[in-house]
């Protein structure tokens, strides 16, 4: 009896753990499918994913292209995507080999290693295909072989500060984007911009959905559905956008070309179109890198916006004051045997100058003696023609673009300075340091570039541009940025002109600190800078200027900072950079012709 009722027992026991698994199959097929546990777990794309190859055509983040259209970043090109299952059937490889023009056993090898889906490489790059082989290929049909455009990493980063880098964020994600997490349009892991245009425009080029293509397989890893392929894409017509910036390409990659190939370790260059204002190129160095976060810091700051000593590149605004204000008589002669405080022989002695030879060969006393007499006609006369030519405040444009108020497009500029304190006013010493730029001026890359560009100009102030217009991806213009005059009061053109005679003589006078550059295919003015920085002796070196001078249209400033190598790094750029514009002009003559 005992005996019959434990023989009971455990069939019971038996039947409930049968009925549990019966009642949790039924959970998880039936019931709970598309909301699973606590964690409300989609059982049904579980599942479909567990059984997809999938690979992103396009990770829906908007591109960078130059004035021409030109890809800055990413590319995006017919390419062949091959799924891994290949490697488990038989499949044609040389009847697509043919197509392609490649050997079979390349596309063989490829696939063999690969355990997920992959864009086909051949020559170390991502194999670019004709309109007509794409469809050659897709025509074939063969399982787990697609041609599709794709986005395709460019071979060269160009521009890496100017652009800048984009990363994982997951609070800067939440704090900016809560209501595109929300919709699921984004996850905690989409990239956002940390730097360079990368982080201004990011609004606009975040990312509204990937592109992707989706293949189903069995356990086996063999395809259950033949040749059908998913392909999947947001709604969305018009996104991603692409950003237009103001860059030539051909333009920035000579420029990294000849920065790179000089050895130069902090400092860099910045091209600007005279006429419209916008940077064609720009170099920083050191490089960006994105090891680590740390490594990232180190590198990351975008050196031409960020304000430096000017040194002698400054006297070009106590000149055009001194100028404007009548302070250069006829025959007025200047005492450059003497230190800028009077007090003592100068370290390079240069005898009586009068103002032009003064500025050519870069007299330090002439522009002290002529800083304290603007200072004592008014105490605000130096930073008020610091203004005039477009060196205060940020040079980026700025304005209000849709709900955006105060929109920058070069966020990461700094203010430049010229008095760090009001008292200094009325220290002899301090406005004598001033008026040569050193003391507490410090002035970026960007505005020097700006105030060149300005007196190229003829006075006319205007803010730099990097980016022109942003675009759908149909190619329709989203918006337009319109050339912004800097406002306040412009130096006259009688003024100007004296100034650009002077930013001249630099080059042509015999003793001119600037002679070297008169060999140059292309005329041009500008001026010559050393600067302390109080670092172990260490210097800033610039050479700021435009060109041809009879007809601007460039303006460029080249510095190497905080060195202490003998070479003139910035003369050398400048020149083969100069050099290689002019080449680059006279094909496009011969070719028009």
């Amino acid at each position: 009896m005992i005996r019959k009722k434990r023989v009971i027992s455990v069939l019971i026991c038996f039947i409930g753990m049968i009925g549990l698994l019966i009642g949790r199959l039924v959970q998880l097929q039936l019931v709970s499918t598309e909301s699973f546990s606590n964690q409300h777990v989609n059982l049904l794309e579980k599942s479909v994913a567990q059984r997809t190859h999938s690979v992103v055509l396009d990770d829906g983040r908007g591109r960078f292209v130059d004035r021409n259209g030109d890809a800055l970043t990413d590319d995006y090109h017919p390419s062949l995507i091959l799924f891994p299952f290949l490697k488990n059937i038989e499949w044609p490889a040389q009847k697509l080999a043919d197509v392609l023009g490649i050997s079979a056993q390349e596309l063989i090898r490829q696939t063999d290693t690969a355990d997920t889906p992959f864009v086909f490489q051949h020559e170390g790059k991502a194999l670019r295909l004709t309109e007509e082989q794409m469809e050659k290929v897709n025509k074939i049909g063969i399982p787990g072989v697609v041609a599709a455009n794709a986005r395709i990493k460019g071979e060269q980063v160009l521009a890496e500060h100017l652009i800048g880098i984009t990363g994982q964020n997951e609070t800067e994600l939440e704090k900016q984007y809560s209501d595109k997490l929300a919709e699921g349009k984004i996850t905690e892991t989409t990239p956002i911009g940390i730097s360079g245009l990368q982080r201004s425009f990011d609004e606009f080029l975040l990312t509204d959905g990937e592109a992707k293509l989706l293949y189903h397989v069995d356990r086996q890893g063999e395809p259950i559905f033949g040749k059908n392929v998913k392909y999947t894409r947001p709604a969305n017509p018009f996104y991603p956008v692409v950003i237009q910036t103001t860059m030539d390409k051909s333009l920035q990659a000579k420029a990294e070309e000849i920065v790179n190939g000089s050895g130069l370790q902090k400092g860099g260059l910045v091209l600007l179109d005279v006429k419209t204002n916008e940077i064609l190129s720009l170099v920083s160095k050191p490089s960006l890198n994105t090891a680590s976060a740390s490594s990232y810091q180190a590198g990351s700051a975008n050196q031409m916006l960020i304000p430096q000593f000017p040194g002698s590149v400054f006297k070009t605004v106590i000149a055009a004051a001194a100028l404007h204000n009548g302070l250069v008589t006829p025959g007025r002669m200047f005492d450059c045997n003497s230190n800028p405080y009077g007090e003592g022989t100068a370290e390079h002695p240069m005898g009586m100058l009068t103002f032009e030879d003064s500025f050519a060969r870069s007299c330090n006393r002439t522009f002290a003696d002529l800083g304290q007499e603007l200072v004592q006609k008014d105490k605000n006369m130096i930073e008020k023609y610091a203004d005039m030519l477009g060196m205060s405040g940020t040079a980026g444009w700025k304005g209000n673009v849709f709900h955006f108020s105060a929109f920058r497009q070069l966020p990461e500029e700094k203010e430049g300075i010229i008095w760090a304190d009001e008292r200094d006013k009325a220290v002899k010493k301090a406005i004598a340091q001033t008026s040569i730029g050193q003391k507490d001026v410090r002035l970026s890359p960007l505005a020097v570039a700006n105030m060149m560009a300005t007196i190229a100009r003829g006075g006319k102030r205007m803010e730099v541009k990097a980016v022109r217009e942003i675009e759908y991806k149909n190619g329709v213009q989203l918006y337009r940025f319109p050339d912004h005059e800097q406002k306040g009061e412009q130096l006259p053109s009688e003024t100007i002109k004296q100034v650009q005679e002077l930013l001249r003589g630099v080059v042509t006078a015999p003793n001119g600190t600037g002679a070297a550059y008169q060999a140059l295919p292309l005329t041009v003015a500008g001026k010559t800078g050393t600067a302390q920085t109080g670092k172990d002796n260490k210097v800033n070196r610039w050479f700021a200027a435009y060109f041809p001078y009879e007809n601007p249209r460039y303006a460029l400033v080249a510095v190497d900072l905080e060195t202490d190598k003998a070479d003139n790094l910035p003369k050398q750029i400048f020149m083969d950079y100069v050099k290689a514009i002019a080449e680059r002009e006279q094909q496009k003559d011969i070719e028009s012709r």
